[in-house]
């Protein structure tokens, strides 16, 4: 296994997806833990470290970018819960047969024709909310907001 920062070319702090899975794979191998690595176990275990990620904003109100406040100690236990939750993400995707990489890919894709620009620029309302405002025409009931026109 590599050094914790370096990958294949010897590179710091540039990883892909498709390393990160092949870490992961190799880090449960070693300790035989592929048989405990099942989608429902690491979902879960995924949520708890989202509580974990979570703990560590609780009480602190908004926060600026950069958390420029912030003690280095804190960033550094922010990054290491980030780093939890990406790396069951990523394990979740493989045993799941997920191309974590092209999933991504595709949602952006399909965000941007679900949240078109001239729609949504410079506002947080929900899209079934601002199509009301900004258009005549129908809005679908579907969970995901999608606009109806009327087809």
């Amino acid at each position: 296994m590599k050094g914790k920062t370096e990958n294949e070319e010897g590179a710091k702090g540039v990883v892909s997806l498709e390393e990160l899975k092949k870490i992961m794979a190799d880090f449960a191998k070693e300790r035989e833990w592929d048989q405990f690595h099942t989608p429902r176990n690491l979902l879960l275990a995924m949520v708890g470290e989202v509580g974990e990620l979570s703990e560590i904003f609780q009480w602190k109100g908004e926060v600026p970018r950069g958390l420029p406040d912030w003690e280095e100690k804190e960033k550094q236990h922010l990054g290491e819960e980030l780093s939890d939750v990406l790396l069951y993400l990523v394990r979740l995707s493989d045993i799941c047969g997920i191309d974590l990489g092209n999933a991504v890919l595709r949602k952006l894709d399909l965000n941007a024709i679900k949240y078109p620009v001239s729609l949504c620029k410079g506002s947080s309302k929900k899209l079934t909310l601002l199509s009301k405002s900004t258009t005549t025409s129908t809005t679908s009931s579907s969970e995901y907001g999608v606009i109806n026109d009327g087809e």
